[in-house]
């Protein structure tokens, strides 16, 4: 009898990738109730701060707002460094969002409605939301997840 090597390896292959998916599952279905977190980091070209913090707190947060008072959102906070930074390692805001849920986080959202209501005058608010993306030298996001310092393992 002779055994086919690959019918094998693609059964142990098939094996692994269901038994991680069935994990990752497992995983996803214990924590989407709980809130989903993403760090959004703003680094403007010098000198250009604070007209990029004028430009979010008048068109981009009263859109966070509203997405929080629809429960979509639990919160949005921001931060600014006390002190300079090394360039490499400089920004100059950090918005934290906390999503109801990870579902919430990656849903179809009703921004652009929430924009049309609160902006009618919309060739305006495109070209200050332009704005303030040409003035920035980097934008990143980073979804974060808690760390127990108390449990043994990582």
């Amino acid at each position: 009898m002779r055994i086919d090597h690959r019918s094998v390896l693609s059964g142990i292959v098939i094996g692994i990738l269901w038994f991680g998916a069935s994990q990752t599952i497992q995983a996803q279905s214990t924590s989407t109730q709980s809130p989903f977190v993403v760090e959004y980091y703003y680094k403007a070209r010098w000198g250009f701060a604070d007209e990029f913090i004028r430009l979010f707190k008048k068109n981009h947060f009263p859109v966070l707002q509203k997405q929080v008072e629809a429960g979509r959102m639990l919160s949005v906070t921001a931060v600014r460094p006390r002190y300079h930074a090394t360039e490499d390692g400089r920004w100059d805001y950090r918005v934290t969002i906390t999503f109801k849920n990870v579902e919430a986080a990656f849903q179809p959202d009703a921004e652009q409605e929430i924009i049309k209501r609160l902006y009618p005058d919309q060739e305006t608010f495109k070209k200050e939301e332009q704005r303030r993306f040409e003035i920035l030298d980097a934008h990143w996001d980073v979804p974060i997840v808690d760390v127990d310092l108390k449990q043994s393992q990582p």
